[in-house]
């Protein structure tokens, strides 16, 4: 009995929704507009965390960071942090031999303009690739500088200044597409290098191609290519699984002394590790997402303020048929149900389309641009919930007025 009554006020709700097309459409507006940022922004957002976060987890686990500056800048940097001294390839040689707790240490240092030098092979030429000067060590500390083909450097290339390189594989596509690298001499700017390695295809991220580059040994790099050591970056891992803090106690010790900072002040250098970062990464999207938050409230107060104020002007001109139904039978409940239901319909068909559209946003975005997108399963039922919520808020107040009238005057009601 109750079930049948339910539906029937359902399909009275529907009717009425129906019955003002235009209407009910611009009420839904602005909850459809709020469900859309929601799921348009969430889906980046989501996008590009799976990527930023699956980058790191493929480098492998425990890295150790350490450079000149912090990894991300906010303003000017400070005069402390403009004095400080470069860090160098003997501290790296260092902290592998003199840290016990360390196992391996890579470090690199990519080549002053070293996007404008082109890196030719016969008729074949590349002019946006980097030039990146390398340890031996990378293999070990860093688990995507794999060969694919070939070797990757040894000890002795750096020891002896040699002139062999490694290629990412989409230098290697641009430069060697029918043809194996292996053995084949190319020029780098003005020097002549062998190849004696590919690497594994490591995709894009954000757009930009991470195989687009050249790997030389970097004691090379440092002997003919100019180059800066405040963009050297140092790179180790600890013996043993969970000692990183001890390691890193270890490493900062030893720098401190190396570098001769003073007992109580701050270390002249920076040392982070795969944590760091996503923490300071999970700071700028948390920003992100309070913008987002900000942005679709405002769109939703705007939209359940609509649906509030059609909701009274519903029950305004239904004043004469709310005194039919009472007197016929109909509760306080019955009409309070009602036109909670439909306040709750109307959101819920613009919650509805704003999944719909923000699905196609993230598709577009995905599509037309270097950004990632993922929809996920909770962002759409937040979507959905809230807007049924805003219905179910904003329709109490019109739907108590309709179930408070008195059908007596309501049927004198013209």
């Amino acid at each position: 009995m109750r079930l049948g009554i339910l539906k029937e006020i359902s399909q009275m709700a529907f009717d009425s929704i129906k019955t003002h097309k235009l209407r009910s459409f611009l009420t839904l507006l602005g909850i459809m507009i709020g469900v859309m940022t929601v799921i348009g922004m969430v889906s980046i957002i989501q996008g590009i965390n799976r990527t930023f976060l699956g980058e790191l987890e493929s480098m492998g686990s425990d890295l150790i960071f350490v450079g000149k500056y912090d990894p991300i800048q906010i303003g000017r940097r400070s005069e402390e942090e403009r004095q400080r001294k470069d860090l160098t390839v003997e501290d790296a040689a260092a902290i592998e031999k003199e840290c016990s707790l360390v196992k391996a240490v890579a470090v690199d240092l990519v080549a002053d303009f070293s996007e404008s030098l082109p890196i030719k092979y016969r008729n074949k030429k590349n002019l946006d690739a980097f030039i990146l000067g390398m340890n031996e060590k990378w293999p070990q500390v860093l688990s995507v500088y794999l060969p694919e083909k070939g070797r990757f450097l040894i000890e002795s290339d750096i020891a002896h200044r040699t002139k062999v390189c490694v290629l990412g594989a989409e230098l290697d596509e641009i430069l060697f597409p029918h043809l194996n690298a292996l053995g084949k001499e190319i020029r780098v700017g003005p020097e002549k290098f062998t190849v004696v390695g590919v690497l594994q295809k490591r995709g894009s991220i954000f757009g930009q191609s991470q195989d687009n580059w050249v790997g030389i040994p970097i004691s090379t790099l440092m002997k003919y290519f100019p180059y800066t050591l405040e963009r050297l970056e140092i790179v180790a891992i600890p013996t043993k699984h969970g000692y990183i803090q001890e390691t890193i106690e270890q490493i900062i010790n030893l720098l401190r002394s190396r570098r001769k900072v003073g007992f109580g002040k701050p270390n002249d250098f920076a040392i982070y590790t795969q944590d760091t970062l996503v923490g300071l990464y999970n700071r700028i999207t948390g920003a992100v997402y309070l913008v987002m938050i900000v942005i679709s409230s405002i769109s939703l107060l705007v939209g359940g303020i609509g649906v509030m104020n059609i909701m009274l002007v519903s029950v305004k001109e239904r004043t004469r048929e709310i005194g039919i139904r009472k007197a016929l039978g109909a509760r306080s409940s019955d009409i309070l149900k009602q036109f909670l239901i439909e306040a709750i319909f109307l959101t819920g068909i613009g919650g509805a389309m704003g999944v719909i559209i923000g699905f196609g946003i993230a598709f577009l975005v995905k599509t037309a641009t270097p950004l990632p997108a993922s929809v996920t399963l909770w962002s759409v039922i937040l979507g959905l919930l809230v807007s049924v919520s805003v219905g179910l808020f904003f329709g109490i107040f019109p739907a108590r007025r309709a179930a408070k009238l008195d059908p007596i005057i309501s049927l004198r009601y013209e």
